[in-house]
């Protein structure tokens, strides 16, 4: 009867707390849902993820990325992760009471973090990488203090890390990489015992670490500083670390030696050091890290001794880079020991010696020792190392011949040999029997072997190399002989660079195959023959140097169909066509260099469409008619050279438009008019010259004029400026100072002068009708026009110092003239007909036909000429006291009155001469 008492008595207890328990479960379901819909309203994802499964209508437990609890269906995890969601963070998610997980990484949200998630106490792990968060790191993440793991990396954190992370005793991971922050590390974070992995990689941090910074990390396994501003020593106290796995402190500031006490981790796995200011030696210590899987202590200048040869005795090593250091002497030889080694980067050193012989090196990929002063041959035991797919030797000193037996290395990709003293064999191997055995190679991609001696010729077989061949470089090798057609073949090349050799012949149009070809260098050579079609097949080319050769004929014009052609030179060739006007609808190209040809133009340049345009050099080439004013809408042209042509017109006032100049030469053109004072706005232009031309007018003198010399000016019509450009004053300068002295002068001395001058004149006539009575001394003259002189091309080439510019003594509308002394040591002057200029034929043919009976004492005698199908040229007295131009209007000649008067007459009884005294009447047109 009192246990059925007892039983009512505990039922009736029960019922009602049943009740209330599970009217609070609801409630605080229905809290946790309400906190999840505030928080989706704050949200947007590109596929409405959660607006359609997030509803009243499910219980929130059967939400994407909601996990709840098996007895109390509370939410305990959110992991939203991957999901491009985007918004902010509401403060509602602090109302999830029970919530142990948030992870919401990899996503796009922004903004602060609510302060409400500190009210997250049975929290475990935080999750926020990968956003776009930005503000300082709350100093409420020490409430969480029972957070595992906290991951804040990738975000826009700024400011400092808070003290008040000591509080989260229980935290294990803290990455807080790839964000903004700055100054020092707190020395707190080094008192939370219980971490076992910190990552601060990529911040700005400063300041030094403590010594005793693993005096409280005794599980610590992972320790990624890099990236930062961190300075002073490396702790010695690191070798207390000894659970460490992972050490990465590289590209800091950090400074003096590597301490030894880091032989102590014998738990390291992965050692950074690499870009800091270190200095010393590698310490021997290194050696008995027997885990260390990779060593990485590269570009640090400071670096002395050799490498230790205990590093070479850790069995589970896999990487080696000590590259840029400083480090000398021989390479180790037990550097091959290693069965487990798959990469050995050394370059950027100072060792030397022989490179020690492979005999058990099964596993190395990459072996890169370029630049350093490595000798001897290169050993044919380099085959043993099978698994090789890059092997970098350039810049050393290697010789001897190149191993055959290189093709063993089956899964090469890189060979690079460049700039050594290798040879292809011995003095009968004239073909490159090495690429032979390359052709084994299937997975080849680049091969580079230029600078060296290596001489003899291309083999046919250099189409037989891989298929995969993207790069070839044999520049400098003094290489003969011609390009095998067989090169096009190498159809995936993109680059193909064989220039400064002795190539000769064509080139062959096979290379117009390598439709995947973006660069292109045969520059330097002798190679000859026009410039193929084909080229234009060469839809991605990039980059053409076919400059320094001996290339004829025309420049085709389907190269403007090249759209995406950046660097055109033909420069120093023979081409001698018009420019095909395609040429300037090359929008994307860079740089042009055409220089040195016979290119002419039918019409004036238009560069109008060039909108990147860098360089363009057209100089020395038969370019006439104006320049246009489109050239001033070439906002980014750094240089621009138009000299050595025949343009005239004058300088277009729109090159004020070239605000990028730095360059600009327009000398010894037909250039007339005057120079634009608008040129004073060019602030960059470094470099100007408009010499030998026909300017007139003042010379600008504010903004870069102020910089430029009087070789800038030279050998122009009438330009007037300062003293120190070596022209006359300008009139408005002295205007002011004169106009008293002019006005005496007329007022005075005109009646004067005015008489002087007309006794002057009679005097002079009357002497002139005197030697008009005496028969002039011509025998002489005409015997010799009747038997003229016979002399060749070659003759007159060499005379001329191969018609060098120093002895041009000036040009005109059919050619140019030219000083030059012959066998007999008699000085000539030489008019060279460009026969590339309409009526050059007709105009020699007349001045033949006019000068060769004509013979008066002032007139010019024609000495002979020379004639063939490609050069016409008149060889003349020459005048050695210079032309009449120099006289009239150089500073450092001077005509008195009478000389003055004297050479007019002179000049009128010759033009009488041609007129009256000869039975065919020459007329001269100006």
């Amino acid at each position: 009867m009192n246990y059925n008492a007892g039983f009512h008595l505990l039922l009736a207890l029960f019922i009602p707390c049943s009740v209330l328990c599970l009217a609070m479960t609801v409630k605080n379901l229905n809290s946790d849902q309400f906190a999840l819909l505030e928080f989706k309203d704050h949200i947007a994802g590109p596929q409405n993820v959660l607006a359609n499964n997030w509803t009243a209508s499910t219980s929130v437990c059967n939400w994407i990325g909601v996990t709840c609890g098996i007895l109390h269906k509370r939410v305990i995890a959110l992991n939203l992760t991957s999901m491009n969601l985007r918004g902010t963070i509401p403060p509602h998610l602090g109302n999830l009471s029970l919530l142990l997980s948030l992870d919401l990484s990899s996503n796009h949200f922004y903004g602060y973090l609510p302060k409400e998630l500190g009210q997250l106490h049975r929290l475990r792990i935080l999750r926020l990488s990968y956003n776009r968060l930005n503000g300082e790191i709350p100093s409420w993440l020490g409430n969480l203090q029972r957070v595992r793991t906290l991951k804040m990396k990738n975000n826009n954190f700024t400011g400092t890390i808070p003290e008040t992370l000591v509080n989260m005793s229980n935290l294990e991971i803290l990455n807080l990489e790839l964000n903004q922050l700055s100054g020092q590390v707190p020395s707190s974070i080094f008192k939370i015992s219980s971490l076992k992995s910190i990552s601060l990689t990529s911040n700005s941090l400063s300041g030094s670490l403590p010594n005793d910074m693993c005096q409280h990390l005794p599980k610590l396994e992972e320790l990624y500083l890099s990236w930062n501003e961190l300075s002073g020593n490396i702790p010695f106290g690191m070798g207390k670390c000894s659970n460490l796995k992972s050490l990465s402190l590289s590209y800091n500031q950090f400074m003096g030696i590597i301490p030894r006490s880091i032989g102590n981790l014998t738990q390291l796995q992965k050692l950074y050091l690499g870009f800091n200011n270190l200095e010393g030696q590698i310490p021997e210590e290194i050696g008995n890290l027997l885990g260390l899987e990779l060593l990485s202590i590269k570009e640090i200048k400071g670096l002395t001794g050799q490498i230790p040869t205990s590093i070479f005795n850790i069995s589970s090593l896999k990487i080696i880079d000590l590259s840029n250091t400083g480090i000398s002497g021989q390479i180790p030889s037990s550097i091959f020991n290693s069965t487990m080694v798959e990469v050995i980067a050394l370059y950027g050193n100072k060792l030397e010696g022989n490179l020690p012989p492979i005999t058990n090196a099964p596993k190395p990929e990459i072996l890169l020792l370029w630049r350093n002063k490595l000798s001897g041959n290169i050993p044919n035991s380099i085959s043993n190392a099978s698994m090789l797919k890059e092997l970098d030797l350039a810049h050393n000193l290697f010789s001897g011949p190149i191993p055959k037996t290189l093709g063993n290395l089956r899964h090469l990709e890189w060979f690079r040999i460049k700039n050594n003293n290798l040879i292809t064999g011995s003095s009968t191997d004239h073909e490159w029997s090495f690429l032979s055995s390359l052709t084994n190679c299937r997975n080849l991609s680049t091969i580079d072997v230029s600078g060296n001696p290596l001489s003899g010729v291309l083999p046919t077989y250099i189409g037989n190399l891989s298929k995969s061949l993207q790069y070839f470089y044999a520049s400098n090798c003094e290489l003969q002989g011609i390009i095998p057609m067989e090169i096009g073949n190498l159809t995936n090349l993109l680059l193909l660079q064989l220039r400064h050799n002795k190539l000769s012949g064509f080139i062959p149009a096979s290379i117009g195959g390598l439709r995947n070809l973006q660069g292109l260098d045969l520059s330097s050579n002798k190679l000859g023959g026009p410039i193929s079609e084909s080229f234009c097949d060469l839809e991605r080319l990039y980059e053409m140097y076919l400059g320094l050769n001996k290339l004829h004929g025309s420049i085709p014009s389907c190269l403007g169909n090249i759209t995406s052609l950046g660097y055109l030179y033909l420069d120093s060739n023979k081409l001698s066509s018009t420019i095909p006007s395609t040429l300037w609808n090359l929008q994307d190209i860079l740089k042009i260099d055409l220089s040195s040809n016979h290119l002419h133009n039918s019409h004036a340049i238009d560069v109008g469409n060039l909108r990147s345009l860098l360089k363009l050099n057209l100089s020395r080439n038969l370019l006439t008619r104006d320049i246009l004013s489109t050239f001033g809408g070439l906002i980014t042209l750094v240089s621009l050279d138009l000299s050595n042509n025949i343009l005239h017109g004058h300088i277009p006032e729109s090159f004020d438009g070239l605000i990028s100049l730095e360059f600009l030469d327009l000398c010894n053109n037909n250039l007339s008019g005057v120079i634009p004072k608008s040129l004073e706005k060019l602030l960059y232009l470094k470099y100007f010259n408009v010499s030998f031309n026909r300017l007139e007018g003042e010379i600008p003198s504010e903004g870069c004029f102020s910089n430029f010399s009087s070789t800038s000016f030279i050998k122009n019509y009438a330009l007037c400026g300062p003293p120190r450009l070596l022209v006359p004053p300008c009139k408005n300068d002295i205007h002011k100072n004169s106009q008293m002295i002019i006005l005496h002068a007329f007022r005075y001395g005109l009646p004067t002068i005015g008489i002087v001058v007309v006794l002057i004149v009679l005097t002079i006539m009357y002497r002139r009708c005197q030697r008009r009575s005496t028969a002039l001394p011509i025998k002489d003259d005409l015997l010799s026009l009747k038997t003229p002189r016979r002399i060749s091309h070659a003759e007159l080439s060499r005379a001329t110092n191969g018609f060098e510019e120093s002895n041009m003594l000036g040009s005109g509308s059919f050619g140019y003239v030219y000083k030059g002394r012959l066998s007999d040591r008699m000085e000539v002057a030489i008019k060279v007909f460009n026969l590339q200029t309409e009526g050059a034929f007709r105009s020699f043919d007349i001045e033949c036909d006019a000068m060769r009976n004509i013979v008066h004492r002032n007139i010019v005698k024609v000495i002979t000429c020379c004639s063939s199908l490609d050069f016409k040229a008149l060889v003349l007295d020459y005048m050695s006291n210079g032309n009449l131009e120099k006289w009239l209007h150089s500073e450092n000649c001077f005509l008195d009155i009478i000389q003055r008067v004297d050479i007019m007459i002179n000049v009128a009884v010759g033009i009488e001469h041609l007129h009256n005294g000869h039975p065919t009447p020459i007329f001269i047109v100006t």
